[in-house]
Parts: structure tokens; sequence; C-alpha cells
């Protein structure tokens, strides 16, 4: 294939050499017309370039410009090209697709810029023929004639042998494209004719980048006012723009994981992908033009990220929520593991996963705050804290927080300001294993609280319930900020760390404002209590109905309903105790998910339902004697035969994936998903028939076979 080569020449000469007046020639001008009048922003890049154009003595005679697929970087090769013409300069232009790494191919399509004075070179899409950098730099470029100009741009950063020759230091420069801004985006989504209400959700999904606001334009919602989601085709041809081809199906899926971690580091790699290959595709990872490097691990650019999360969300959204899984269990350890001050950077990281739940004013967004600390209580800050109380809550409120000062000191962090010795917020997180008269006396909160572990769940020798009892800031109301972001974060890590931990309760003093975004991750209103004329509203959690290592992973699955995770009168069964409906119909998924890995299964929701004999002395078997009953009765029409298949092939023989699942069944893959859904449907309503099953179940190996 030869390599294309468009040359400009003079003002007089048209693309290809049309002669003026010609029909190319008009569209042509059209054309770059057109581009020129669709870029939007880009005036840092573009200034460089026309001073290059200039021929100013100070200006730099080559240009790099790099930065990762459908961030504009063809778009300013093509700026420089008009402008060129305009200036009767005449243009060479070289597309790196075409070369390999052949030098020949090189000094083919790129001689007239080494026999006419004043060319413009202009190589795009270099990152095809990277290897040929330093041939370019140290050999072809000291032959282009007098006054002659190269604009470089590719994926990849150009080589440090730039700036470190002293020569080229003064005659190249680095010109990073960057993602556009808000108002540019918006800028650039008003020239497409998108009306200003659809914006917003462009502007987000797509991370500054142009290709991604452009493919969003081309695709509007469905309807007017309808919200916008990227389509499958969208989505397709952003996956191939942005990341291109890939190495290997572990390259894949560890771009999935830089997708939704945060920040990635090797060993949460290893976390979710395990031992195999991972350190070699982390510095794989590390290469990429659209990974930063930063002191933290790696992050993606915003456009990649969202494109390959809506991507696989798309394709596979059981492997996208397993990702997810994954990664939340993977940030717990990382929790744990952690320093008590890192901890609430791990904590942030973690709740990176989790930005687009619905809670109040969008409150995490997962940003330090470094001015403002938190700290232990010292004896200095009692004076400031009980004023604190008084001012935000009321002096019966205060008389509460005297008291807990005296019996847990510790308990106590304040917030302060960076370079200020007064706090301007604090919080309390109580460790509390008996009741006391004299607690109950000093706090109505704490009396409700004892009185409803005694009746509903009471504690078991070694266990302990915590409570954030106060979570104070100035003016009040416990409105989202910085404070109340610092205060829940110290709040889930100290439930993560903590070790003996029966049951949790947080207050609120605004219900409305909380309570949806509390029932989300499992926690109940449970009591509310008047203290001093203001009502304290108290959510609860049982950590024994559902094991934090369950429950981070559960949460961090999409569209799930959370499990009850506090019993609403006390327990007279145990075990037996019947799950409201949503919270077994996600049982029964999690117990198919995890049918192959024994310590999960054995966490199943599903052994607190009435598929479990009370008193079993092996509940996890009860309830795989269960599901294989219920596996078994589903067969009873040629529909319930295919989705026993379904359900078997994809769970309980554990084919690798769903679409390998497919190819056994020999179905086409949206076939099977069909299947599948059936299948679970019809599985859960067996189960909800089902009586409760004797302690007699068929072992895993005698399970039904396809």
């Amino acid at each position: 294939m030869q390599s294309r080569q468009v040359g400009l020449g003079s003002r007089r000469r048209g693309v290809g050499g049309e002669e003026p007046g010609s029909g190319a020639r008009g569209l042509a001008d059209r054309l770059a017309e057109a581009r020129a009048g669709a870029l939007v922003g880009r005036e840092p890049e573009r200034a460089v370039l026309d001073l290059m154009l200039s021929g100013a003595a100070h200006a730099p005679l080559v240009a790099y410009l790099h930065g990762p697929g459908g961030i504009g970087k063809s778009s300013l090769v093509r700026y420089a090209a008009r402008q060129a013409v305009l200036a009767g300069r005449r243009v060479v232009h070289v597309d790196g697709r075409f070369l390999e790494t052949d030098p020949r191919r090189l000094e083919e399509a790129a001689a007239p810029a080494c026999s006419e004075p004043g060319t413009v070179l202009l190589i795009d899409t270099f990152e095809q023929c990277q290897p040929l950098e330093a041939w370019l730099r140290e050999s072809f470029l000291l032959r282009l004639a007098d006054q002659a100009i190269v604009v470089v741009a590719g994926r990849t950063a150009p080589d440090a042998e730039w700036s470190l020759d002293p020569g080229w230091a003064q005659l190249f420069t680095a010109l990073p494209v960057r993602p556009l801004d808000p108002a540019q985006s918006h800028a650039l989504l008003a020239a497409r004719g998108v009306p200003a209400e659809q914006r917003g959700a462009f502007v987000a999904f797509a991370g500054g980048s142009p290709l991604a606001l452009s493919l969003a334009a081309s695709v509007p919602p469905a309807a007017p006012g309808a919200p916008w989601y990227p389509a499958g085709d969208t989505l397709t041809t952003l996956v191939e723009r942005l990341v291109g081809d890939l190495p290997s199906a572990l390259h894949r899926r560890a771009l999935e994981v830089v997708a939704q971690a945060y920040v990635t580091r090797e060993p949460l790699l290893r976390a979710v992908l395990g031992d195999q290959d991972t350190h070699t595709v982390f510095p794989w990872l590390r290469q990429l033009p659209y990974i930063e490097v930063t002191p933290e691990g790696l992050h993606p650019h915003d456009a990649v990220r969202a494109t390959l999360g809506a991507d696989l969300r798309w394709r596979d959204p059981e492997r996208y929520d397993d990702i997810r899984a994954r990664i939340s269990l993977a940030g717990l350890q990382a929790v744990r593991s952690a320093t008590a001050d890192d901890a609430l950077l791990r904590i942030a990281e973690w709740m990176f996963l989790f930005r687009d739940h619905d809670r109040p004013d969008n409150l995490y967004d997962h940003r330090k705050h470094p001015h403002i600390e938190d700290a232990p209580l010292r004896p200095e800050h009692v004076p400031a804290v009980l004023r604190l109380a008084e001012e935000a809550e009321g002096p019966a409120s205060a008389a509460a927080v005297a008291h807990w000062l005296r019996r847990q000191p510790e308990a106590f962090r304040v917030h302060r300001y960076t370079g200020s010795t007064t706090p301007v917020a604090f919080m309390a997180i109580l460790r509390l294993e008996a009741p006391l008269p004299e607690d109950r006396a000093a706090d109505p909160v704490i009396a409700a609280v004892w009185d409803l572990v005694e009746t509903a769940a009471p504690l078991r020798p070694g266990e302990h319930l915590g409570i954030r009892r106060f979570a104070v800031q100035p003016g009040g109301q416990q409105r989202p900020s910085p404070l109340m972001e610092l205060s829940s974060r110290r709040t889930i890590a100290e439930e993560m760390r903590s070790h003996g931990r029966a049951v949790t309760f947080t207050v609120f003093e605004d219900a409305d404002l909380w309570g949806r975004y509390l029932a989300e991750a499992g926690i109940a209103e449970v009591a509310a209590v008047d203290v001093g004329g203001l009502r304290q509203h108290v959510f609860g959690r049982d950590w024994r109905r559902q094991p934090v290592e369950e429950w981070v992973q559960h949460w961090a699955r999409t569209a799930v309903t959370p499990l009850a995770t506090w019993p609403a009168t006390a327990s007279t069964r145990g075990p037996g105790d019947q799950l409201p409906r949503a919270a077994f119909e996600e049982g029964v998924l999690e117990a198919l998910r995890t049918w192959h890995t024994p310590r999960e299964f054995a966490t199943s929701a599903l052994l607190h339902s009435h598929l479990v004999t009370p008193g079993s002395p092996d509940p996890a078997a009860d309830l795989r004697g269960a599901i294989t009953t219920a596996l078994d009765a589903i067969q009873t029409d040629p529909a319930g035969v295919k989705a026993h298949e379904a359900l078997t092939a994809t769970y309980i023989t554990a084919t690798r994936t769903h679409r390998a699942a497919a190819r056994r069944l020999g179905v086409p893959y949206g076939t099977y998903r069909r299947h599948l859904a059936l299948a679970k449907e019809r599985l859960t309503e067996q189960l909800l028939r089902q009586p409760a099953t004797t302690p007699t179940p068929a072992p895993p190996h005698q399970l039904p076979r396809e």
C-alpha cells in the first residue's frame, strides 16, 4: 500500500492540485471552513502553531501534539494545514497508518519538505510508526529545507531525548492535548445543534473528549425529555476509536478494572484478576496514552472510563457486576490493612464505585479535602465541642455530649481547618457492650437503642454495638458538606475495621434527606427519639444477618434491592424467618453466583429464609438441597427444560462466561439470555413455594448436569 500524501501548494492550488473554480476546489474550501468553525477551544495549541507559521525567530520548528484517541489531535493538524495554506506555504500531509516502520516510506512521502523552503510537514497518527521517532529526530529532520516546520501528532508522548538534547530543546515543543472543559464541551454541543437541556448528560458521559461528544450528539435521546444513554453502536465506535485493538482478553479485563476503580495499583489487579500475568499487564497499562500515571496509581481518561464501563454493562451486565463486586471486596481489604489516617483515603477510593448512586446532593465527590483535618479529641477541644453541640442541637443534646465526653472521650473525632487548632465540627462513634443505667438516664437515644437491641437483636458474648451518636457541624441539620463527608468516611472506616461488632446504628435529624440513601445501603430506620424537642432518627443494621464482606459485594452490584438487615419484630424462629421478596430474589442470584465458593455461599441471605430448617446442624447444606430440588422441579414443560439447562450450564457446571455457556448449549447468545432470565424467574417462584428442606441434601457432585 502506498503512503497517503496530500500536497497543498500555494494559495492558487487546491487539494490534490485542482485549479481554482473547480467543483472539488469549492468542496475542499467549504469542508475546511466547516471544520475550522467546529474547532472549539485549543487556544494555547493554536497560538503555538500560529507562531510557528509566522516564521518568528524564537518559534519552535517541531511541535509534537499528543493525547489519547478522539481528543482532537487531528483537528489541530487540519487547523495547521488550513493556516499554512492561507499563509501561502506548501503542506505535505503524511498519515502514519501507512508508513509501518520503514523509514523509506516516510522519506518518499515527505520528500517535498526536503526540497521546497517553507514547507509545512504534518505527520498524523504517529503512534502507528513510533519506532521511527529516533530516526526522524537524528536523521531525517536534519535534511529539511530552509524554514520548513513540522507538526507531529500521536497518542504516545514524545521521547525524552527531544528535551534532553540541548539543541532540540530550543527547537522542539511538546503540546499535550487535554480534554475540553465543561464550558468548551457545551460550546461544541451547541455548535452541533444539541438543545441546552440535553447537553448535561452528554458532557457528563464524554469527559471532555470531542469524539465522544460528537458521537453522543449524533444519537440524541429517543424522545424529547427522555434520559440519554449511549447505545450499542455508539459504544462500539467509541471503544474502537478510543481504545483500539488489545493484545489479549486479559488486557481487556485489566482495562475493565481500571475503568471501575478510582485508582488502580498492582495489588488491586492481583486481587481482582488473580496472579495470572498481572506483573506484565500493569506496565502495559502505564504506557497507554489514555492512562494517567500519578503518585496514587493509574487513572484512565474520563471518556475512556465512561465508555469502557458503559460498554461492559451493555455487553455483559453480570460480568460488569462481578468486577464491581471484586473491586469492592478488594477495597475493603485495603481499608482494613491501611493505617487509621490512610483509611480515610482508602474509603474515598472505595466510595468512588458508588458515584452514580442516588445520594443527597452528590455528597461523595471522592476528592480529598486537604483544608480539613480529622483528629482525635484532646482535652483543650472539649469547650469548643460543647459549644458546637449546644449551638447546633440545643442544651439537651449538649448534655448528652458532655456525658459521653466523660464516658468515652476516645470515641470523639474533631474536624478543623488546616492551620487552626479550633474544632469546627465533631463526631462520636460509641462502642457499647452492655446497657448501663447512667447511660440510659443521660441519653434518651441510647436508652431507645438498648430497648430495641434487647427486644429484637440481643447481643451474644463477645459482641458489641456501635453507634455514630453525634455528627455535628456549624448550623446543625447535618446537611451534605465536606465536613459531613469526612464524618461519613470515618464512620464507614470504623465499620469495616471493627471486630466483634454485631449491630450498628447512626443518628440523623433529617430522615427524608438521608433515609433513601441509607436504605440503598441496607440500613433501615428503627427508631425516632425526641431529645429536647429535636427529633433524632435512628437507623440500624445487624451485621450478623449480612457480614461486611457480603455487604460490600452486594452493594457494588447494580440494580439490586438491599437485603433486610434489621428484624422488623422480635425474632422467634431464628434463621427460619421469611425474607422480603426483593431480598429473597437477590439472595437466589447470589447463591447461584457463589455455588462453587463455599465460604461465600455460607453467608447467603437465604440461610435466613424458609428454605433452611430451624436449628439445622448444616444450614448451607440445607440450602443447597433446596435449590437442587427446585432446579429439578422447574422442568415441567419444554420452556422449563431449557431454563433448567441454562441455569445448570451457567452456574452449576460453572462455564467460564455466559457466551461460553451459550456455545455449550448450542443456541444464539440472545436466545440463551432469554432462557437464563426465564430460568431465574422460575427458580425463584419455585423456591418461594417450596417448603423447608430436611438436612439431607445432595452433595455438589450429584447435582443435575446437562
